[in-house]
């Protein structure tokens, strides 16, 4: 990893640290290229991540560097050089930066996202990429992107219209306003709010506790869950008798 992403690995448990503090661990393509690599080389018997930032900000979203009159960033295509692609070449470019935000909803995962401070924009999204979210007491949340004629394209807005409805996510992201702490938890964004101090603690704890259970029976659960919305009833409990049924079979050792 580079010196601006890390991950540290213990038994089932993988953290990953945006590391950047001093940019407020704003994001360009490296990371997202980077966050991607993670995703693919993660070794098997990992079952929880958690996805933290280092210093006051989870991230402040896309590096200003990037923006038209930003100075540009190394070796990274400034939006300006973006938008001047075909359209095949813009898709395909927008579509490699999502696979950073795409993976943590894995069925072999549980993701939790720890966040503090300011996640603006990519930052936002990349929080709403993982299954929970465990907030800290000063997180201000906001998608900022419309507010600067852009869209939120990073996988974001699925994640946010299923925690807070379609009104809602409208709302939230044309005004660009931020979200403190307390609304958070009032409207699911936030799994749980804690004290700054207690932030890391919690996540890591949340992780331990979601994998006590076996793992296949996790992966069953969260597999009928992500998919319930989609299924009528009838539909939801043949899933959970299909479901069911394989856990049966696996734990009693029963032929097909």
């Amino acid at each position: 990893m580079s010196e601006n992403v890390r991950l540290e690995l213990t038994g089932p448990l993988a953290v990953v640290t945006l590391a950047n503090p001093d940019r407020r661990n704003a994001q360009t393509p490296a990371t997202w290229r980077e966050l991607a690599g993670i995703g693919r080389s993660l070794p098997g018997d990992v079952r929880a991540v958690v996805l933290r930032g280092e210093g006051t900000s989870f991230s402040a979203g896309l590096d200003r560097r990037l923006f038209p009159g930003g100075g540009g960033v190394p070796g990274e295509a400034a939006l300006t050089d973006l938008a001047a692609q075909d359209a095949a070449g813009l898709d395909a470019a927008i579509a490699s930066f999502q696979e950073a935000f795409t993976w943590w909803r894995r069925p072999d995962l549980v993701s939790i996202a720890a966040v503090q401070g300011h996640a603006v924009g990519a930052g936002f999204q990349l929080a709403l990429a993982c299954d929970l979210r465990v907030c800290a007491d000063d997180v201000q949340f906001s998608m900022a992107e419309t507010s600067l004629g852009l869209v939120p394209d990073l996988a974001g807005t699925k994640p946010l219209v299923d925690l807070v409805g379609y009104a809602r996510a409208l709302e939230i992201c044309v005004t660009g306003r931020r979200i403190g702490a307390a609304e958070a938890a009032a409207l699911g964004i936030a799994t749980s709010v804690v004290p700054r101090a207690d932030l890391d603690a919690a996540a890591t704890d949340l992780a331990k506790a979601l994998t006590a259970a076996p793992r296949d029976a996790v992966v069953e659960t969260k597999a009928l869950l992500q998919g319930a919305a989609s299924r009528s009833y009838d539909e939801q409990r043949a899933a959970e008798r299909e479901a069911q049924a394989r856990r049966l079979k696996d734990l009693l050792g029963a032929g097909e």
